[in-house]
Formats: C-alpha cells, structure tokens, sequence
C-alpha cells in the first residue's frame, strides 16, 4: 500500500509540476499580442503533433494492433468533439454586439480564445491520463525507468501549460482561476500512475486503447482548435514557423 501511494504522489507531482510551471509563465505576460498568441497555440500545436506521431500512436501500435489503436483514436476524437460543442454552448453568450462602439470583433476574439484553452485543458486532462499510467506501470518495473518517464513528461508538460494559460487569461480569466485550471488538468496524470501501479499486469489491449484515445483527442484540438485560432490571430508566416518550431521540440524532449 505505501508503494502504490508513493507511486501516486510522484506522478501527482510530475503531472502537475511542468503545467503549473507552464501556467505561471503563461499568466505573467501582462500585454500579449495576437503575434505572440498565435506562436504560442502553433508551437502547442507542432508540440502536440509530435507526442502523438512518436509516443502516443507508435507505443500503441507496439502493444495492439491497428483496429484496436483506430477505435481508441476515434474514440477519443469524438469526445472532444462533444466537449467542444458542450464548451462553445457555455461561451455562447460571451459574444454580444456592441455597434456604438465596434466592439464585436474584440469580444469574439476574447470568446474564442477562451473556449480554445478551455478545450485544450480537457484534451490535456485526458492525455495525461495514460502518461500517468507509464508512469506507474514504469516505476512497477523499475525505479529508473519510472523516474526517466516522469521527468521526461514533466519537462513536456511546460508549454502545454503555457498553451493552455494564454488562450485562458487573454479570454478574459483571471489568474488565479487559470492557474486552478492548469493544475486540474495535470492531476489525472496523478490518477493514471495509481492505476498503473494498481494494475501493473495490466491488459495490454487496454493500454493501447487508452493511448490512441489520448492521440484522437490531441488530433482533434490541432486540427479543430490550436491550428485554425492560431492562423485567424496571425495572417502571416509565424504560426508555419511556430509549428515546425514545436514538433522539433517535441521530437527531442520524447528523446530524454
């Protein structure tokens, strides 16, 4: 029992770490402009594109097969598609007229901007679910292995955070509300490494549906959310570059 609660705690602390630190820096910016929020959703977006290229689907097809991995991707493209209709019905009312005053274009930005990182902390949540569940089957096999994974994952959580932070506050949240929401998000990596601890023996059936659940998820939020807002925030050649700029750094911190 103290194992698996040990077990727990690191990968609560590791989930959280890298996406409060994320968040911190993503609230201190007082003044950001649609350029700079524009590379920011685009670096997330290339981010995101590369776990799910060279962690989430790879170790998925190595443990199942490509039906099973294609449920799971389908899946996990159809919750966020729900959560994204439930998040823009919420915010609907965000978006009000204001003709004397040529307010319309500002307030649906800032509407849209919310909703945005709204979505992404839902997709991330359900990503770090089975990152925490990595986490807690790697430290069942060797303590090196688990810790290796921790601070791996919590180094690429960092600018997660930050995409989800700057979306939010630019949406009209207040800080303290924003951080709350960054470090919600990293507590199912917590919930994960339980499981995974649990279930050291674990089908491995399951886990490729948990993985390829979390990459239909993060393929929905590139495609449908970080992509499309970055490109309307910023006409120019930035979000490319920022894009590009993400998936490499994506690429190296999967190498840690």
């Amino acid at each position: 029992m103290e194992h698996l609660i040990k077990t727990t705690l690191l990968g609560l602390f590791f989930g959280t770490f890298g996406t409060t630190i994320g968040g911190i820096v993503g609230v201190a910016f007082n003044k950001t402009s649609n350029k700079f929020l524009s590379c920011i959703l685009s670096v997330a977006s290339g981010l995101m594109t590369a776990i799910v290229c060279f962690e989430l689907i790879p170790e998925a097809l190595e443990i199942s097969n490509v039906v099973t991995v294609l449920w799971g991707i389908i899946c996990g493209i159809t919750l966020m598609i729900f959560c994204d209709i439930a998040v823009e019905k919420k915010f609907k009312n965000m978006k009000f007229i204001d003709k004397q005053n040529n307010n319309l274009s500002k307030n649906m930005t800032k509407s849209n901007l919310l909703k945005t990182g709204i979505i992404v902390s839902i997709g991330l949540a359900i990503h770090n679910f089975p990152e925490g569940l990595a986490i807690g089957s790697g430290f069942e096999a060797s303590i090196t292995l688990g810790y290796s994974l921790a601070i791996a994952i919590a180094l690429h959580d960092v600018p997660e955070g930050i995409s989800m932070a700057v979306p939010m506050k630019n949406g009209g949240m207040r800080p303290a509300r924003v951080i709350f929401y960054v470090v919600l998000s990293g507590i199912t990596t917590g919930i994960g490494a339980f499981f995974g601890a649990l279930v050291g023996g674990i089908s491995q059936s399951i886990i490729s549906v948990c993985l390829s659940f979390a990459a239909g998820a993060m393929l929905y939020i590139v495609s449908g959310e970080l992509t499309p807002e970055s490109n309307s925030l910023y006409r120019g050649k930035l979000p490319a570059i920022g894009n590009i700029a993400g998936f490499v750094l994506g690429m190296l911190s999967l190498q840690l």
